[in-house]
């Protein structure tokens, strides 16, 4: 079995904060999907579980805001309060964190 971790869950967890801070918060849906499902599959980036469900729901409450709000604002960036973009980031760090803790933890696998 090898050590690596996904590429979708690495590129998902960096563009996450990107998309975020960079007023595309609906298209986030999709990195944190990523993310979440390809820590919940992958046996190897168990420690992670519990900070992608935090990313996840920390990204849901002003999604669900936006999605229920009686007096919606055109985009979900525009609905969104900033501090729930701090912290969506915070999580997202959060996340690359415990990655790149769990990879340099894992031993080196080469491959011949």
């Amino acid at each position: 079995m090898s050590a690596r971790t996904p590429k979708s869950v690495l590129i998902s967890a960096w563009s996450v904060p990107v998309l975020v801070i960079g007023q595309f918060s609906m298209l986030a849906v999709v990195p944190v999907a990523l993310v979440l499902i390809g820590t919940l599959r992958t046996a190897s980036l168990r420690p992670l579980r519990w900070w992608s469900i935090a990313l996840a729901a920390v990204y849901a409450v002003p999604l669900a805001l936006w999605v229920i709000g009686p007096d919606r604002a055109p985009s979900l960036s525009k609905d969104m309060a900033p501090i729930f973009v701090w912290l969506i980031s915070a999580a997202a760090v959060a996340v690359l964190a415990a990655l790149y803790a769990v990879r340099r933890r894992s031993p080196a696998v080469v491959e011949a």
